[in-house]
């Protein structure tokens, strides 16, 4: 089988070209390509294949095997991979998702014969429980034992409404003994955003998969720890559902830039710096979409017997 590895911001995925492939299981071939010792090494698998609605389909394996919905990083490399290897000659492009069809800008590089950068539309973050999702009944549980109000998210708890005015933020979650409170987000997969002081000493590998595995948290969650540097600038660490800590998560880069707005902390234009490096975020607020540029990079291509 061909395969080709790819990165943004230091988030790795191996591509396969599923025109071309046929994978009777995607998700057992996910973990053992992903695996960094006796695969070929990534946060998962992304297949490119054809789509009846979009101009192609993007199906996304994390490395435990567990499907996801949407990648930030991910779907940039899908863009930079398709115009690169002359499946399209647009520098426009729609992209399928589980998360529904997102619309992609291609920039290319100074010979205009490959992608350096690419703008995604990600579309609008999601705020009411059932979509982020989050268990409104744990949610008032937890309220209760920590006097949160539940007043003024009660719309967000009670319907599918979004409520961006009133999203579920600050709330308490005891994880290792100290409370962290959170913001919840829906980037077409779930975020958990908080805000901590020092990103550099944070033991992500404590707090991290005992946030993701919650029980609030019906499917699992992202968990972003940002740091404010700024009313422009913030950093972040981020451990990935299903991937444990990666370089960079850029759904995840979106949602803590929807976060740290809603909470008054940064502007809606925001450079956030990862482990892997700096994705441009924008909230557009008014028109309820969040845009976001960052690098694509094509590592190699090879084979592999499967």
């Amino acid at each position: 089988m061909k395969f080709t590895k790819m990165q943004g911001c230091g988030n790795d995925y191996v591509y396969v070209n599923c025109f071309e492939e046929e994978i009777p299981d995607r998700s057992a071939l996910a973990i053992r390509l992903s695996e960094r010792h006796f695969g070929i090494g990534s946060d998962g698998v992304i297949y490119i294949c054809p789509s009846d609605k979009a101009d192609f389909t993007m199906d996304m394996y994390n490395l435990d095997g567990s499907r996801g919905r949407m990648c930030g990083n991910g779907i940039r490399c899908v863009g930079k991979y398709v115009f690169d290897h002359k499946m399209t000659d647009k520098t426009e492009i729609s992209i399928e998702t589980l998360a529904g069809i997102k619309y992609l800008t291609l920039h290319l590089d100074a010979s205009g014969e490959k992608v350096e950068s690419v703008t995604v539309d990600m579309g609008a973050p999601e705020f009411a429980a059932v979509k982020v999702p989050v268990d409104k009944n744990v949610i008032k549980k937890l309220a209760a034992e920590n006097n949160y109000s539940l007043e003024s998210i009660k719309e967000n708890l009670d319907s599918d409404a979004d409520n961006k005015e009133n999203c579920i933020k600050e709330f308490p979650l005891i994880i290792n003994n100290d409370k962290l409170n959170f913001t919840f987000v829906s980037m077409g997969n779930p975020h958990a955003v908080t805000f901590i002081d020092n990103t550099e000493t944070l033991d992500i590998n404590a707090y991290g998969p005992k946030t993701e595995f919650h029980e609030i948290f019906p499917e699992r969650a992202n968990v972003e720890f940002i740091k404010v540097v700024d009313g422009t600038h913030t950093e972040m660490r981020v451990w990935e559902r299903g991937s444990a800590e990666t370089f960079a998560c850029g759904t995840g880069a979106c949602a803590s830039v929807v976060a740290s707005y809603l909470n008054g902390l940064t502007d809606n234009k925001v450079s956030v710096k990862l482990l892997g490096g700096t994705l441009e975020i924008e909230y557009d607020y008014e028109h309820d979409r969040v845009l976001m540029t960052g690098p694509a990079v094509e590592v190699y291509n090879g084979n592999i017997d499967i």
